[in-house]
């Protein structure tokens, strides 16, 4: 049964994402028979470091969603603070439900029920342009971040390419 609404739901926002122009990214089906696994290709944020690039990623829905969040994995090569080194995004709204264990989010930062596709995405395109180096899935490149950016800049300028040639 809660299978069955979340492909409802997943449908829903499919549907809403063909109709409407989406800005800073596209989304779509990694195959069209599978409603929980996207492909999604993040417009890099003008203005950024990541300006020109084309990042692809696959969000994975979980069956009791929208109860518990997907997961987002950067399939494109990517340097950030927020996404460790096999692609995967560590962004609060993408974290469980409820308290932090480890007290650094609070609950109402955390995954709720009403993100969709698109919020998820605006949040990521929003972590591109600003990293949370505080809270690194990425201790080498928030480091780099912090301490060196001009090596920073250069290192994701290297990925920006590599996205354009990828497509």
């Amino acid at each position: 049964m809660a299978q069955d609404q979340a492909a409802l739901l997943l449908s829903r926002q499919l549907k809403d994402l063909n109709k409407s122009c989406a800005d800073g990214f596209s989304a779509g089906l990694v195959d069209d028979d599978d409603l929980f696994k996207w492909e999604i290709v993040i417009y890099g944020p003008p203005e950024t470091v990541y300006e020109g690039g084309f990042f692809k990623c696959h969000l994975v829905f979980p069956k009791e969603y929208p109860q518990k969040p997907p997961e987002m994995t950067f399939v494109s090569q990517m340097w950030h603070p927020n996404i460790d080194s096999k692609g995967r995004v560590c962004i609060s709204i993408l974290h469980e439900p409820g308290d932090d264990k480890y007290g650094y989010e609070r609950a109402s930062e955390r995954w709720l029920p009403v993100h969709t596709v698109e919020t998820i995405c605006i949040s990521v395109i929003s972590m591109l342009a600003d990293p949370n180096d505080e809270s690194p899935a990425n201790v080498d490149a928030a480091k780099m971040w912090r301490e060196n950016f001009p090596e920073f800049k250069k290192q994701v300028q290297r990925t920006v390419r590599k996205s354009q040639e990828d497509l």
